[in-house]
């Protein structure tokens, strides 16, 4: 009963916290949804009216709602189409996406080195997981959420402001390029195997809990609605699409901005002004090595140059394939290699992470 009533008290803070992520929305800003809301919850917090928020910030359960949608979401970009790209260029595709990561880790440390943040804070803020995953993982292994997503935040937005104006010089359409699209069209056939996929999902929920995986709602639902999906190709081909509207992706990252929102306290906020400019810097240099990179990847390869640029950059799997539509590039390539570089991540990195975070922390 007394879970009931937190989660009761809860909506009022969510709906109103929505409004930030509605008016940022209307600029046509990244992700604004959750940055909105996660402004704007922290704006919240900070007000003294004690029936807006509780002590200890939102319910997990908003949370974990939120990283299942985004899970699912994520999942569903994998199939076995789309696995076949990788044969003809596997070792040049697999030696990008660990020098990527090599290289954000570095800038991890060198960010941690000249401020005042903890390593995990750091190594989680330059892995470019993207700020909707990344700030949910590290709150769970006691890194600083809000630094995460200001780090993740300048990231994203040095990508969607400099990497498609620099694709669009090489702009070559591609006739076959097979963009992902949300299935809006609801029908019986469509709703049942979106409950199909919502099983699948749960189930990697339940067994992310048993085997201890870091962020069971976001990884495990990623992972089963990735098994659902890739069964669903074998027995019945690309015949059977879910039905999963856009809207639910706002709602994932209006739970996930508002939860990380709710958790804001002074504390956080030392040795900020060090951490902006220091991860700015990181990020711009991140962003243009991996320019240089997908430039030689593209020649070394004949895939257009455009792909390989949006498939590379350190963005996210929507604002990449956005960027790859409105282009015409193959998208499908985009999806999949991002998708895999966020795979690779989330599964990987946070035990890493935390391991050196505690070696750091006892010298």
């Amino acid at each position: 009963m007394n879970n009931i009533n937190e989660l009761h008290k809860n909506v009022p803070f969510i709906l109103i916290s929505m409004l930030g992520g509605f008016i940022l929305s209307l600029t046509g800003a990244p992700i604004a949804w959750m940055v909105g809301s996660l402004i704007l919850a922290c704006i919240l917090y900070s007000t003294p009216f004690k029936w807006l928020k509780e002590n200890k910030g939102l319910h997990p359960i908003w949370r974990q709602i939120g990283q299942a949608i985004l899970g699912i979401e994520l999942g569903q970009h994998v199939k076995l189409t789309v696995m076949s790209i990788f044969e003809a260029h596997y070792l040049l595709i697999a030696f990008m996406l660990v020098s990527s990561i090599a290289i954000a880790i570095l800038s991890g440390i060198i960010l941690w080195r000249f401020s005042n943040a903890s390593m995990a804070t750091c190594l989680f803020g330059t892995t470019p997981g993207g700020i909707s995953a990344m700030p949910t993982i590290a709150e769970e292994v006691g890194a600083n959420s809000i630094i995460v997503s200001i780090i993740q935040t300048l990231r994203i937005l040095l990508v969607v402001g400099i990497v498609p104006l620099v694709a669009s010089l090489y702009h070559k359409p591609i006739k076959k390029a097979t963009p992902f699209v949300h299935q809006d069209l609801f029908d019986i056939h469509s709703l049942a195997w979106t409950a199909v996929i919502v099983i699948g999902a749960y189930a990697g929920v339940i067994i992310g809990k048993k085997i201890k995986m870091p962020a069971p709602w976001l990884v495990g639902s990623m992972l089963g609605t990735m098994m659902i999906q890739i069964l669903g190709t074998l027995l019945f081909g690309n015949t059977i699409t879910p039905f999963w509207p856009h809207k639910l992706i706002i709602i994932s990252q209006i739970l996930i901005g508002t939860s990380i929102g709710s958790r804001v306290h002074k504390d956080m906020f030392k040795g900020l002004k060090r951490i902006i400019i220091i991860g700015l810097f990181s990020s711009l240099c991140l962003v243009c090595l991996l320019l240089l990179c997908s430039i030689a990847v593209a020649r070394l390869t004949h895939i257009p140059l455009v792909t390989c640029i949006l498939a590379f950059a350190p963005g996210g799997v929507a604002e990449m394939a956005t960027a790859a539509i409105a282009l015409h590039a193959d998208s499908t390539f985009v999806v999949a290699v991002q998708s895999l570089r966020l795979i690779t991540i989330l599964i990987l990195l946070p035990p890493i992470f935390r391991h050196l975070n505690k070696r750091v922390t006892l010298m």
